[in-house]
C-alpha cells in the first residue's frame, strides 16, 4: 500500500501574532503564508501575503499577486511555507499458506501427491504477488470566498483653527493616510446633506464664530489703513510747504 501525507503547520498563534504586531509597529515588512488554496483567486497554498494590520485574530493582508487587501484569521494563516511530503511506500505482506490436513490418529493409510508441473507453479507463484493500491484522490475543496472586512471605517472631519478644517480616515485601529485640508463651506454643505441636526448645529457655531472674527479683523486694518493714508497726506503736504 502506498500511503501519501501532507504536514502542516498550525495557524498562527498568540506569540506569532504579537511578533508580527511588533515589526508593523516598528515598520518592518511582515510576510506570512496562506494555509489553503483559494481557486477563485488563482493562489496555491504557501502563497505569500504581505501584513497589512492586525485587528485581534483577524490580520488584513495583501496576497501576492493580488491587488486588493483581504482578511483572514489567525488559524488560515501561517508564519513559514510548508511543502508536502511523501511517505514511504509500504508492502502488504504475503498471504500465509493453509495449514495441511491433519490426518486422523491411528490411520496407516499414506496418500501419495504428484508433484506440480512447470506450468501449475508458477500462476502459484504470481498469486503470492500483491499490487500496491493507488492512493484514492482527496476530494476538491470548495472556492472558498473572501471575507467581508469587519473592521470599523472611521471618517473625522476636525476644526484646526478660525477658518481651517481637516478630513482624517481610520481602518480600524490604523489611520489611512494623512488628513487632508478642506474649506468650511464644503464642511457645512456636507453638515446639511447628512441631515444631522448636532452635527448642523456644531458646525455652524464654529463657521459663525469665524466669519465673526474674519469681519472684526478686516475693521482692524481698514482702520489701520486710513490712520495710514492720513498720516502720508500730511506727509507729502509738509514736502510741498518746503
Amino acid at each position: 500500500m502506498v500511503g501519501v501525507t501532507s504536514r502542516k503547520t498550525p495557524g498562527l498563534t498568540p506569540d506569532d501574532l504579537e511578533s508580527l504586531s511588533a515589526g508593523l509597529a516598528a515598520g518592518k515588512r511582515v510576510t506570512v503564508y496562506l494555509r489553503d488554496p483559494m481557486p477563485s483567486l488563482n493562489l496555491d497554498a504557501g502563497t505569500s501575503a504581505r501584513v497589512v494590520s492586525i485587528d485581534g485574530s483577524t490580520l488584513t493582508v495583501s496576497p501576492k499577486g493580488v491587488d486588493d487587501q483581504l482578511p483572514f484569521e489567525a488559524d488560515e494563516l501561517q508564519k513559514t511555507r510548508v511543502t508536502p511530503t511523501t511517505a514511504t511506500p509500504t508492502r502488504r505482506p504475503p498471504g500465509k499458506a493453509a495449514p495441511a490436513p491433519s490426518r486422523p490418529a491411528g490411520s496407516s493409510r499414506t496418500v501419495a501427491t504428484e508433484p506440480k508441473s512447470e506450468s501449475e507453479a508458477i500462476p502459484e507463484a504470481k498469486s503470492a504477488t500483491t499490487i500496491p493500491a493507488q492512493p484514492r484522490p482527496a476530494p476538491a475543496k470548495a472556492p472558498r470566498r473572501p471575507k467581508a472586512s469587519t473592521a470599523a471605517v472611521s471618517v473625522t472631519i476636525t476644526s484646526t483653527g478660525e477658518s481651517a478644517w481637516t478630513v482624517s480616515i481610520s481602518h480600524g485601529a490604523k489611520k489611512q493616510g494623512r488628513p487632508t485640508e478642506v474649506t468650511a463651506d464644503r464642511v457645512a454643505r456636507a453638515m446639511h446633506e447628512l441631515g444631522d441636526d448636532a452635527a448642523i448645529t456644531a458646525v455652524d457655531g464654529v463657521i459663525e464664530s469665524a466669519r465673526a472674527a474674519a469681519k472684526k479683523r478686516i475693521d482692524e486694518l481698514s482702520h489701520e489703513l486710513e490712520t495710514a493714508r492720513a498720516a502720508l497726506a500730511h506727509l507729502e503736504g509738509q514736502e510741498r510747504g518746503n
